[in-house]
């Protein structure tokens, strides 16, 4: 594991700290995230191995792409998240600065490769620490997953919101509810415009249960895991036929 993660990813939290791996040279298996965002075909492939992986028959790719992206999040997100949020450090991030190492079975993400342990950026805003993040690396993956899949859009931003929302709450907890932690989080996750005045596209996240003596939110976008076999609708899903 990267030494500065280390505090961060102990115990069980340790893999998700250890999918991001700094070294000179990447493993001989690697694939430029350039090429996901580059080369459809390529992207295509390991949704098509994917969508197998998951029992998927027929030629809608949706779902697996949903799947998809939420496993890439989940290897990508937490150490880069936790770096740039709770450390204020900075990896690189940007498509050409990253290589990534698929599984050889399900075709997602196993770790991340960068080579050189990125800077240190106290003074930095949000949209300064996490905005290459987002905006270099995942805004145009979003946009070729959606091209080879046909999943909307907004679908893919809803998959990030709920995760980052997931890993600021951990953030929070884990360091006694720190104020910049939660202003990062109200930044990305609360405000209507982005960093340079666009709207924010991971808004809005959620709307209210509609049964009154419930607490949960529903999620504004269904993540189609409920056309994945053996899946089905989650306890938040705005599709649930029961509402």
């Amino acid at each position: 594991m990267i030494p500065l993660l280390e505090p961060l990813f102990q115990g069980a939290w340790a893999p998700l700290g250890e999918a991001l791996v700094c070294a000179a040279e990447p493993p001989a298996d690697a694939v430029p995230v350039r090429r996901l965002i580059d080369e459809p075909a390529l992207l295509e492939g390991l949704l098509r191995r994917h969508a197998h992986h998951r029992g998927v028959t027929g030629s809608d790719l949706r779902a697996a792409a949903s799947s998809w992206c939420f496993a890439y999040l989940d290897a990508l997100l937490p150490p880069v998240v936790a770096a740039g949020s709770v450390l204020r450090h900075v990896f690189p991030t940007a498509p050409h600065e990253m290589q990534v190492v698929m599984g050889d079975d399900d075709a997602v993400p196993r770790s991340f490769h960068i080579g050189h342990g990125g800077t240190a950026r106290p003074g930095a805003s949000c949209g300064e620490r996490l905005a290459p993040l987002i905006d270099l690396h995942l805004a145009p993956l979003f946009a070729q997953l959606a091209r080879c899949s046909r999943i909307s859009s907004k679908i893919l931003w809803g998959n990030l919101a709920r995760r980052l929302d997931g890993l600021f709450e951990q953030g929070l907890a884990l360091t006694g509810h720190a104020p910049h932690i939660a202003l990062d989080r109200d930044t990305l996750l609360g405000l209507p415009l982005w960093h340079d005045g666009r709207p924010n596209p991971l808004l809005p996240r959620q709307r209210p249960h509609p049964e009154a003596s419930r607490t949960i939110p529903l999620h504004r976008q269904c993540c189609l895991f409920y056309l994945l076999p053996g899946e089905d609708y989650c306890s938040a899903c705005p599709l649930l036929p029961a509402r």
